[in-house]
């Protein structure tokens, strides 16, 4: 199957996991179950197990081992191996310990985030979806950029996971027509209307998750308390008028009490701004949203 990784089998998986034990239990997903599975090096994994049975589960096998397979990169998680025995379809990533960027920003009792380790995960993430857009060919869709969906390494280093509702985008045609099956609140407003799927859909996400870390708030606020709107439609008009006046007391996050560099949230204010364009056509590629940061002297207007 020209697979790099390692194929285990069942019982060997099964020995990692404990027995596929509730206490390995590390999340639950649309698809199945994720354990944390430690192999005969001591070498842990995150070992994911598709249902039993599921057309959708095989499907969502098949791309996530033919993409992943073929993906590396130091802001993307790595496929160590899988497993098909029978129905059963397994995946096993490697570990990635530090929970996810929504438990961090948005978790009950944690911590502040402050501002460099915010700018560091989103430029982290920036590079990880470049990589699928502009390095991979054909170039891969993500479809479910999302809080949940980054990971953290002790040094906060993101790591863009879940490729489950990854598509291949092939470059003799511009948009893939499928069923919609990102996240609520993170959904480019062509692709929840359409179906219409390109990789700017994904900036669009990627916008959205940028705006979560500017505001502290969710891309939808459930309770309705403190946003009547979504997140984007939100910040939208705040945007403006925060770009044009230079005071960010109603957009930036509270908790950062003012500590944080004025250039740099102007930039990622401009930059959550243009990935959150109506227009798809009008939305930076992901590797301009990655240069914005790096190199001092590109200019906000380029994108």
């Amino acid at each position: 199957m020209g697979f790099t990784q390692s194929s285990f089998s069942y019982e060997e998986l099964a020995a990692a996991t404990g027995g596929f034990s509730q206490d390995h239990i590390l999340g639950q997903g649309g698809f199945g179950y994720v354990y944390l599975g430690v192999l005969p090096n001591g070498k842990e994994t995150a070992v994911k197990c598709l249902k039993a049975g599921s057309g959708q589960g095989d499907r969502e096998f098949q791309a996530e081992v033919e993409i992943i397979s073929r993906v590396h990169h130091r802001h993307l998680v790595s496929l160590v191996g899988y497993c098909i025995a029978g129905d059963q379809r397994i995946l096993v990533y490697e570990f990635v310990p530090n929970k996810t960027l929504e438990f961090h920003l948005h978790g009950k009792d944690r911590p502040t985030m402050d501002w460099p380790t915010r700018l560091k995960i989103a430029l982290g993430s920036a590079k990880g979806l470049a990589y699928l857009h502009e390095d991979c060919h054909p170039k891969i869709i993500h479809r479910d950029i999302k809080a949940a969906n980054i990971l953290l390494d002790h040094n906060f280093d993101a790591k863009v996971a879940d490729f489950g509702l990854a598509k291949l985008s092939s470059d003799n045609y511009t948009h893939v027509s499928t069923r919609v099956m990102g996240t609520f609140g993170y959904l480019a407003p062509e692709y929840a209307a359409s179906g219409k799927l390109t990789e700017k859909s994904d900036t669009f996400s990627f916008g959205v998750m940028l705006l979560e870390l500017i505001t502290g708030r969710r891309p939808v606020d459930i309770t309705g308390e403190l946003m009547e709107d979504s997140l984007v439609d939100w910040a939208r008009p705040l945007i403006e008028s925060t770009l044009q006046r230079g005071d960010f007391g109603e957009l930036v996050d509270p908790r950062l009490e003012n500590n944080f560099d004025s250039q740099e949230m102007t930039r990622a204010i401009a930059c959550a701004g243009a990935c959150t364009r109506h227009s798809a056509k009008r939305r930076p590629k992901m590797s301009q949203v990655g240069r914005l940061y790096e190199d001092v002297d590109s200019c906000i207007d380029d994108i």
